[in-house]
């Protein structure tokens, strides 16, 4: 949940209802279940985009001539037979010397054989174009880089077709003085450098990394295999992959680029192809934009998500929690008095914890801008710091999978992820087009700064701790299907949130000039019925719902936002389900929400408003803290909450009076509340909700579409007279006031005003249990 409470434990005890049904109903008749929420899911809506969310390959790579030129002659070019330290040139423009081969002038140079130790420099003084074409060559030097691009305009190197190739460096380099620090990669380059070619390439960086670029590396195709003792392959202006095969096993990233002074430059570009990263930190890092178009992903960081180290989050105090809020099931909750604890009140612990030490790099000339250290005295962290750095660690080290220091979009592709650290992140905003995923994460499944949208695609988040963060998120269409340990999504962090609650942050990711000049790019619907707009203009929520008297002190919403206008989302969530320090918003879509089980979090969580006017949602959890949707809403909504805890797998079941089907669900983990809002839910409409039974349907993430219901056991039968009902198994009840809780993200501790909400309006009195309806 994110917001420093210690998950579980309890603030004061509640007074659950105990009493149970006086006599069981007989089981329910018959109903057809063919209307049910497959004609609710609602029209997933067209967005407009902005240019920094719907940025591809083509948009950022630029391609000449020289980058796709894979042919030569021997009649045009000049041959280098490599044999063990000497070589012997054919052809003008390049000297062999002392085991090294120097090429002076531009040209196109074919190398095959093997120089076991030396080096191939390129030292062109105008600047002009060198071809190296590998053509079965295995170049090693034991103090330098293999391949050393000094000087020239451009360098290109072509794997010939059929061949294999290997360039490979020691462990120690010796430099000219203490002063010198490059190269430090078996290919170095300090002009723009392009791979091409259909043949293999194996690159060994046993100093510290593979392939450099000081200024663009493009890589249009080949088999590129690279194992480096820092990062794998680098470019400092850019990395742009076209298509080819590339696998890295790297103790830094995977594949970065780094310029952090020009926010046109350090990006990284991937057209296509395939991939398969493991790495110490990062698996792809850009400085500024990373996107994808297309392409198969198999990325491993840190040794995985089950090398993370251990969450532990700070007691209520610390910085206010959930609330316990409105919308807390009936009436005989009780509030403690003002300012003072419940008599019953745990004693809280003051351990902050401390996370388990990560990965370090083992090489030893690696200088990782990724992994930094932070002491009692020293606050120096990952600048991609989320919205929840309630640990203390001995040391951070930054192990996404894919990370950007301003925009992540995502256009295609498949995706298989085991981080440490998020799967997705960026430092500002996440757009996810299309594509395929299968994520397993040590932290966050999909992290965004400020947006993350998902405009389509199917994502499949396996195991984090959180499944979704941002400041503001929105669902416009796709399949996403979160399992957290802790919230499944949460708006949460970004400009709106206080400096209380975010750690001191260093890393060299991005600068404050980037993020100053992007923070604000968001996602806006044509249709106007969602606009995710500038953070900065956005006031606290006028509309949230009052404060009450007694319980711990609430926060104000901030001004996160998570909107839903379509698709699916299925949620497992050992913490809140949907939990927004800020409001929901939902129009379309269908929303399915499993857990928690704990009476100190909630299926839904939010600190402002939920108003819901369209699509299907269903949320299955805990009564503890249970919250509806608002009474702004323009669809209806009821809220039932047993008299005793459900097991998991038990059918809920709720028809109308002339028994067509409203909700035939079975949850995944044990729950006591259910919140269920359709199209077809009226204000004034008679209900009956059944539990147990058996359905004939198909059921998808629990939900059934169709077949028919039977054999469950009548719990409670009810006239709805307003857009949120509440209900037990005694009829229709009103939202309790509720106590309020630890504030959520940034709010002091200590005992205050509650949260008031008062989701209800429905008049006592009015149960009206119909025969109709039996």
């Amino acid at each position: 949940m994110k917001k420093n409470m210690i998950t579980g434990s309890k603030l004061w005890s509640i007074a659950m209802i105990t009493s149970l049904l006086a006599a069981c109903s007989s089981p329910a008749t018959t109903s057809t279940t063919a209307n049910a929420a497959t004609s609710t899911t609602g029209t997933t809506k067209t967005v407009s985009v902005s240019e920094q969310t719907s940025v591809k390959y083509a948009n950022l790579v630029s391609l000449d001539a020289d980058d796709t030129n894979i042919s030569w002659s021997e009649a045009d070019s000049t041959a280098i037979k490599l044999n063990g330290t000497t070589a012997t040139v054919t052809g003008s423009g390049a000297k062999a010397a002392n085991g090294s081969v120097t090429i002076s002038e531009a040209g196109t140079y074919v190398l095959s054989g093997e120089l076991t130790d030396g080096q191939i420099v390129v030292n062109v003084a105008d600047k002009g174009t060198v071809h190296l074409v590998l053509n079965g060559a295995t170049i090693h030097d034991n103090d330098s880089a293999a391949i050393y691009i000094q000087k020239a305009g451009k360098a290109v190197i072509t794997l010939e077709k059929g061949t294999k190739n290997t360039v490979s460096d020691g462990k120690t380099y010796v430099y000219a003085d203490a002063t010198t620090d490059e190269p430090d990669a078996a290919i170095f380059s300090k002009a723009d450098l392009t791979f091409n070619g259909a043949g293999q390439l194996t690159v060994t960086g046993n100093y510290n990394e593979g392939i450099t670029s000081k200024d663009d590396l493009k890589i249009i195709s080949g088999s590129i295999s690279v194992k480096a003792a820092d990062d794998g392959i680098k470019g400092k202006d850019m990395v742009a992959i076209q298509a080819g095969t590339i696998t890295i096993e790297a103790e830094g990233d995977g594949i970065k680029s780094t310029n952090d002074t020009d926010t046109t430059k350090g990006f990284v570009a991937i057209a296509g192809g395939t991939f398969d990263i493991q790495s110490g930190n990062d698996g792809i890092q850009a400085e500024t934009a990373l996107v994808t178009d297309g392409g198969t992903y198999n990325i491993v960081t840190a040794g995985g998500s089950a090398n993370a180290p251990a969450k532990v989050e700070e007691g209520p105090f610390g910085g206010g929690g959930g609330g316990w809020g409105g919308g807390t099931p009936p009436t005989d909750m009780g509030t403690p008095p003002d300012g003072e604890p419940p008599a019953d009140m745990p004693e809280m612990s003051t351990n902050s914890g401390t996370n388990a030490g990560a990965n370090t790099n083992g090489a030893a000339a690696s200088n990782s801008a990724n992994t930094t250290t932070t002491t009692t005295t020293t606050t120096t962290t990952d600048n991609n710091a989320d919205a929840d750095t309630a640990t203390t660690a001995t040391e951070s080290t930054s192990a996404k999978a894919l990370k950007a220091g301003t925009d992540l979009t995502i256009n295609g592709g498949t995706y298989t992820i085991d981080s440490m650290d998020d799967s997705l992140h960026s430092n500002n905003n996440v757009t996810v087009n299309d594509g395929t995923f299968n994520i397993e994460s040590g932290d966050d499944g999909i992290h965004a700064d400020q947006a993350l949208t998902i405009n389509g695609g199917t994502i499949t988040i396996a195991k984090s701790y959180e499944g979704l963060e941002g400041a503001i998120i929105t669902l416009n269409d796709g399949d996403v299907d979160v399992t957290a340990s802790d919230d499944g999504v949460n708006a949460a962090g970004g400009e709106t949130e206080t400096a209380a609650n975010t750690a001191a942050s260093t890393d060299s990711t991005t600068t404050a000039t980037d993020v100053e000049t992007t923070s604000n790019i968001s996602v806006t619907e044509t249709t106007g019925t969602t606009s995710t707009t500038d953070q900065a203009s956005q006031g606290t929520a006028t509309n949230q719902q009052g404060r009450g008297p007694g319980g711990m002190g609430g926060a104000a919403a901030s001004n996160n936002e998570f909107h839903i206008n379509g698709g699916s989302l299925t949620v497992n969530a050992g913490g809140d389900g949907l939990d927004s320090n800020g409001s929901i918003n939902m129009t379309g879509g269908t929303v399915i929400v499993n857990g928690p089980t704990d009476n100190g979090n909630g299926a839904l969580d939010y600190d402002g408003t939920f108003e819901i006017s369209g699509g299907y949602l269903v949320a299955a959890g805990s009564s503890g803290m249970a919250q509806g949707t608002s009474d702004a809403s323009t669809q209806n909504t009821i809220v039932m909450t047993f008299p005793a805890t459900q097991k998991a797998g038990t059918l809920v079941h709720v028809q109308d009076n002339e028994g067509n089907n409203i909700l035939t669900f079975a949850p995944a983990k044990d729950y006591q509340t259910v919140v269920v809002s359709s199209p077809d839910l009226k204000k004034d409409g008679s209900y009956v909700i059944y539990s147990g039974g058996t359905s004939t349907g198909k059921a998808v993430d629990g939900l059934y579409t169709d077949g028919t219901y039977s054999g469950g056991t009548q719990v409670v039968a009810f006239q709805s007279t307003s857009n949120v009902t509440w209900v037990n198994e005694s009829g229709v009840t009103t939202a309790n006031t509720g106590m309020g809780g630890p504030g959520g993200g940034g709010g002091q501790g200590g005992f205050g005003g509650g949260r008031n909400r008062s989701q209800s309006g429905t008049t006592s009195g009015s149960t009206g249990t119909t025969d109709s309806a039996k």
